[in-house]
Parts: structure tokens; sequence; C-alpha cells
């Protein structure tokens, strides 16, 4: 059975139950009513003959039931109840519908209201099976000197129900098609609404997409039309860090900033961001359904990778090229030895060998005597022999000591720093850098007599995708100082941007112990750097 009839069909039952059962209380209530409208109106004609001073006077008369009798029958015609009956003090009749029964024994028990009290009850009597009324009549001295008896047959109070059925029939059947009919548009409303699919085939669409959006290499994070999380597969939770939970929270309370951003931006974009140490290539969508938009969809790809190896490319890149001039200098001053040699001018040549010596090797010398980590002093050789190929002065403080502590997370914080500074001074210019180690961490700090950083933005180059510089393409700068931040948050150290002594930016950074256990996912946090 289709999913619409079995709507239908259990729609349909439970309206017919609750029709059953209204209809039943109904015609329950209305027995009721009838009921206690006649027994208001035996009440009262029993009170009436029984305090009439005709009839009290008439018991003391030698025949009462031709005084009785007739007032008996008025009060019946008038009243519209079955019967009138009184009796003396021990249950003679003085009058009945029947004639034929006064003076004789009444057929039912007339000890409750000859002592006094009321009774209201149903009895059977030569009548039949009746709904009666039997009060106490009293003498001038208050005693009980004989009964009045009003009563109503059960068939009677039957006919005037049977009476107001068709009515309330005629309502019961008009509930039940209306019921009937909205269980028809509920069913065909709950069919259009889940498109017209059957349960089991919502269910394979259901394993479909989960299978699909979590065995895809992209992450999938949808919104609904509140801003809160609806999906979020599996890459997603991987490259954002997220959890289960996130799923019905706030995109803004779980996201980053500039991801929370690109759910509320008109139409499709994309942006590469910076999430935690991850740098991710976002792209926003609206998701539309029977064209109405119910949310958007942002699918992210990890360029952590890529970004690190075109960063190293462009690196690699200049130190060939300083190779490269270096190794034309060489030629040069070859052929300056070979010319005085051919000249015979052996000495000149010797001499002009001793004043070359070996500068200008990309090799040549320790950077500073204190720095014993390998990875460092690499990354200092290199930089130095590409800020002289350009002009500028990268002076390593002859103090500085540094000790490997087992992560790259220096490297990528002096490689973003030292960058900057190259950046920012131009040709010419001068940098300068000092390293610190001790057990509880370490200190960079680099200067430079560049323009620096006005105190007013001091706060905000921190903010990812932000620059003072000018972007070559979207998002494609802003990410040096944001990451440097999150390394230094996540080792529990701060990051301060001031003014130099040289006239420029001074950025100080302070990096607490290696968290432990260490997870080598840090090592992709690297930014901008060469590793040897």
């Amino acid at each position: 059975m289709s999913l619409r009839s079995q709507l239908f069909f259990l729609q349909l039952l439970i309206v017919l139950i609750i029709v059953l059962v209204a209809g039943t209380v109904a015609v329950r209530m209305q027995e009721q009513q009838i009921r206690d409208a006649y027994q208001g109106r035996m009440v009262g004609v029993a009170q009436s003959i029984a305090q009439l001073p005709s009839v009290v006077d008439a018991f003391d008369d030698e025949d009462p039931s031709a005084v009785i009798q007739p007032i008996a029958e008025l009060t019946t015609q008038a009243t519209g109840v079955t019967y009138v009956v009184v009796t003396d003090d021990v249950g003679i009749r003085y009058s009945h519908p029947n004639p034929d029964m006064i003076g004789r024994m009444v057929s039912t028990d007339p000890s409750v209201p000859l002592s006094g009290e009321t009774f209201i009850g149903t009895q059977t009597g030569t009548l039949g099976e009746s709904w009666r009324v039997k009060v106490p009549i009293r003498g001038a001295d208050g005693s009980v000197i004989g009964t009045a008896s009003v009563g109503t047959l059960e068939s009677t109070l039957a006919a005037d129900l049977q009476e107001d059925l068709p009515v309330l029939l005629a309502w019961l059947v008009a509930a039940a098609l209306v019921g009937t009919a909205g269980s028809i548009w509920i069913s065909r409303l709950i069919w259009r609404r889940i498109y017209r699919l059957e349960p089991e085939e919502i269910a394979v669409l259901l394993e479909t997409r989960d299978a699909m959006l979590h065995g895809i290499g992209e992450g999938v994070v949808a919104v609904d039309e509140r801003g809160r999380l609806a999906v979020l597969n599996d890459e997603a939770k991987r490259l954002l860090d997220l959890g289960d939970e996130a799923i019905g929270s706030p995109a803004e309370s779980v996201l980053e900033p500039a991801l929370a951003q690109m759910f509320g931006a008109a139409g499709d974009a994309d942006e590469t961001v910076l999430v935690g140490e991850r740098v991710l290539l976002a792209r926003s969508s609206d998701a539309v359904v029977d064209g109405r938009r119910v949310g958007s969809v942002l699918v992210l790809r990890d360029r952590t990778e890529l970004h690190q190896l075109l960063l190293d490319l462009d690196g690699a890149r200049d130190v060939t090229q300083a190779l490269r001039s270096q190794a034309h200098e060489f030629a040069n001053k070859m052929h300056v030895i070979s010319g005085l040699l051919e000249l015979g001018r052996t000495e000149k040549a010797v001499d002009f060998i001793s004043r070359s010596g070996h500068g200008g090797s990309v090799v040549s010398g320790d950077v500073s005597p204190g720095v014993s980590d390998p990875d460092t002093a690499s990354l200092l050789m290199a930089k130095t022999t590409i800020c002289a190929e350009k002009g500028i002065s990268l002076i390593v403080d002859e103090s500085s000591t540094f000790e490997p502590d087992g992560t790259t997370d220096p490297v990528t914080v002096l490689g973003n720093l030292i960058d900057n500074a190259v950046d920012a001074v131009g040709s010419n210019g001068t940098i300068h850098v000092e390293l610190t180690s001790h057990a509880k961490g370490c200190i960079i700090a680099v200067s430079d007599d560049g323009p620096g950083i006005p105190e007013s933005l001091r706060a905000q180059v921190f903010t990812s995708g932000f620059s003072t510089k000018e972007s070559a393409g979207a998002a494609s700068r802003g990410f040096g100082l944001a990451l440097v931040q999150r390394v230094a948050e996540r080792r529990a150290g701060s990051v301060t941007v001031d003014e130099s002594v040289l006239g420029g930016a001074h950025v100080l950074v302070t990096l607490g112990p290696v968290p432990a256990p260490f997870d080598g996912a840090q090592r992709q946090g690297s930014h901008g750097v060469l590793t040897p």
C-alpha cells in the first residue's frame, strides 16, 4: 500500500473512532438531558399535588377518590406526564389512570414516601416500566397522611430520544464527511511535500546522500534559513575541527567569522580563508528547492599543502636566482684570473684570489654561532642571500641563541615575519632578527626600518585576510600574521607589534613549550617558509 493510502486510511480510522465516541457521548448526554427535564417536571407536579389544599382536605371525606381522581386526570393532561397516583398512608390508591385500580394497593413499595422522604427512580408498575417521583402528603399537623406519585413511561423517554437522534446523526455524519475530506487533503499535502516519494525511496535517497556526502574529498557545510548548521560531512568535521554536536548550532557560534560571513553573501562566492592553521578554498552557493531558497551550502577544499608548496617554490626560485647571479659573478672572476695568468702576472692573480676569498656563497660561514637549530639556521642563511640580492641587510643579533624544539613552529613564525619585513622595507633596507630559546619556549623578534604599522591598525593585522599591502588577487594576502598569532596561541604564547628602534615595525613573538603529546598534524601549519 502506498504511503498516501496508508495516511488516508489511518486518518480515516482516527476520524471514525472520534466520531463514534463523540456520537455515543452525545446520545448519552441527550438522554440524560431528557430524563433530567422530565424529572424536574415530575417533581414539580408531585409537590404541587401533595400541597394542594383540595387534595389534602379530601383525605377526610368518605370517598376521597371522588375529589382526587378528577384533579389527577386534569393534571396528567395538563403536564404531559403518564400518570398521577395518590394513595393513603397504607398505599391504597385514590387516583389512577385506570379507574379499576382505584381502591387497590399499589404494586410498588410506598415505604420511602410514607417515611417522609422523596423517592426518584425507575420502577415497574401496572402501566409498565416508568421513571417516577414519589413525595409524602402531609396533613395539617405535619404528619404523613398519604403519597403522591408522578411518573413517565420509559418508552416515552425513549421515543423523545429517538425524535432527537436524526438531527444528532446528521451532525455526526457531516463531521465524518468533513474529517474524511480533511484526511484526503492532508494525505495529498504530505505526499506533495515529500515530492511524491514512497518511504522506501526516501530511505534510499537518504542512504545515498549520506554515502555521497561522507565519501567525497571536499568538506560540505549546509545551513538552513535560520542560519543553523544542518549538514556537516566527515571532511568538513576534520577541516573545521567540529563534531556532531555542532549540528543545529548557529553558524556564527561555531565557524570562523570569515566562513560564517560567506553564508550571508548573495549569490556564489569563492574565497581563500585561514581556519585554524589550515588554508582552505571555500565556495558558497544558495540552496534552492522549487525556486525557493532554503539555505546555503559551503564547499571546502584543503589548500594548506598546495599553498605551502607554492610558497616553497617562490623561495626556491629566489635561491635559484641568487645562485645564478653568484655563478655569473664567479665566472667573471675566473675570466679575470685566466687573463692574469695568460699575461704572466701570476702574483697579481694570487693577490686577486686572496682578495676575492669565498664571500657571497650561500653556505659560507655561520649566521650566528648561537643558532644551533639547523632548520632555523638554514632559513636564515637562505633569507640572508635573498635579501642581499635585493639590497637588503638581514642582520642576526650576535647574542642570539636558538636550539631545536622538535617542531617547525619557529621556522613558520620566523619565515612569515622576515617575508613581511622584506615586503615592507623594499630595497636598501635593514632587517634585524633576534632569537632566544629557553626551557619554557622561545622568543622571536624581527625589526625593520620600513614605514611601520600605524597604531590604529596593529590590532587588525592579525585578522585573517587583512593586509596593509595591495592584494594581487582575492584573498591572496593577509595570512602571515594571522597564522603567526594562531601558532603562538596554540603554543600558549603571544604576539605584539610596536615601533622599532630602526623606525619601522617591531614584532615580538613568544612561544611556550611544545604541547604534549605533539600531533604531527601541527607541522602542516608551516606557512611561507623554506624548509631545508
